[in-house]
């Protein structure tokens, strides 16, 4: 029996990230689209001594991913 589906190729997998790419461009492009800026939250100031790490949400997900 052959398989009713063709088997991946390279150039389709290339293809299909040029088009999802390009959608996404001309989503962005488009007149009235929301702003994406406006969805993050502000940055925090950096401390006037130097210093500026802490320990934020990013730097704890970080650390779980190199637990053994």
């Amino acid at each position: 029996m052959q398989d009713s589906q063709p088997k991946p190729s390279r150039r389709g997998f290339f293809f299909g990230a040029a088009a999802t790419g390009a959608a996404a461009a001309a989503v962005v492009a488009l007149p009235g689209a929301p702003a994406l800026q406006a969805e993050l939250p502000a940055p925090k100031p950096a401390p006037e001594k130097g210093g500026g790490y802490s320990l934020s949400e990013h730097v704890k997900r970080y650390y779980k991913t190199t637990r053994v």
